[in-house]
């Protein structure tokens, strides 16, 4: 597989990351290029931050005062991407995920917080790469379909008792 380059960064103050979470990021980035077999070294920016800073995010890109789960924002467009002058590696885009929600949508959800914040990242990194659910229909169904194929493969399932990701 090519080089995967995930800059992660944390600038949410107010919870600790859970063990391991970094590394998470990374897999499932990597297994989503894996899965859908781009071709290119990639780089993406994954941003972790809280309610607060996800909802002015949210009003300011997308006019929606509100605070969200996960948001993406892709840089190529039908496949093409622009290269990252210092590395050479194909610039896919920036996620940016809200701890805080993750925290509150894991417990709802009754799965592990790494569960739910590999599931955003994930669905994050299917935008990047193109897919969109917003019309619903088949669009949408097959973007669940593949996040759930690279969760599967990454171990990071539904039910928090056969949860066989830990670091």
């Amino acid at each position: 597989m090519n080089k995967t380059k995930v800059i992660i960064t944390d600038k949410q103050s107010n919870l600790k990351l859970p063990s391991g979470l970094r590394l998470l990021i990374r897999r499932a980035c990597n297994a989503v290029l894996v899965t859908e077999e781009f071709g290119d070294a990639a780089e993406v920016n994954v941003t972790l931050v809280d309610d607060e800073q996800i909802k002015f995010l949210n009003t300011q890109h997308r006019n929606i005062e509100a605070a969200t789960d996960v948001l993406s924002f892709p840089l190529g467009e039908d496949g093409i991407y622009d290269t990252n002058p210092e590395n050479g590696l194909k610039m896919l885009g920036d996620i940016v995920i809200s701890v805080e929600r993750a925290v509150k949508q894991a417990e709802s959800y009754g799965h592990s917080v790494q569960r739910e914040i590999a599931f955003l990242t994930v669905h994050s990194m299917l935008h990047l790469l193109g897919y969109d659910h917003v019309n619903g229909g088949i669009e949408q169904m097959r973007m669940r379909e593949k996040e759930e194929l690279v969760l599967t493969r990454l171990g990071v399932l539904r039910d928090t008792e056969d949860n066989t990701y830990d670091e």
